[in-house]
């Protein structure tokens, strides 16, 4: 970061090579489209190597470089003027089994994955932020807090109730609560 900081293009290019698998799936939770997701990362890149004099010293790059995303994210989506529900990416939530699922447990797993995936759809967009960062990517609560613009305290307990909400959506279908 320092060399970088210092004018040094190819470090900053390894942090865009480190960060721009992140920077597009945060990019992709905000727009719900990949190729508007992907012109967010890449304009967010630009503007983080614009604001590097402004970075604090000591300071992680990861939630910074979050923030910066979400926040290009969140104005492409605001100055296109769409609120398209979020299609997030379920392969993380493949069985881990090496074994290969009967036909009927893949069917029922897929089945699962379109109920839960409209359920998150169903959320609140601050909802499927917060719980899309830590679930599917993985996220700290700090850098949950940088990316959703909240305080770190605030974290834990906005995943709590988008989890409550989740789960009643969940609730209301019979199929999920059969498993």
């Amino acid at each position: 970061m320092s060399r970088a900081r210092r004018g040094d293009g190819a470090a900053f290019g390894g942090l865009v090579t480190a960060h721009q698998e992140v920077a597009f799936r945060t990019a992709y939770l905000v727009l719900g489209d990949p190729a508007e997701a992907e012109d967010a990362a890449q304009e967010a890149f630009v503007k983080a190597h614009r604001a590097l004099d402004r970075f604090r010293d000591g300071a992680p790059f990861r939630p910074w470089l979050l923030r910066i995303v979400a926040n290009t994210a969140r104005n492409l989506r605001r100055s296109a003027g769409r609120r398209r529900g979020v299609r997030l990416r379920l392969e993380a939530m493949s069985p881990r089994d090496t074994a290969a699922p009967s036909a009927e447990t893949a069917a029922i797993d897929a089945e699962r994955r379109v109920t839960l995936l409209a359920a998150v759809n169903e959320l609140s967009p601050a909802d499927r932020l917060v719980l899309a960062a830590r679930y599917f990517l993985d996220l700290s609560e700090a850098e949950i807090a940088a990316v959703a613009e909240i305080r770190p305290g605030t974290v834990k307990s906005r995943l709590s109730r988008a989890r409550g909400r989740l789960a009643a959506a969940l609730a209301d279908d019979a199929g999920w609560s059969d498993a």
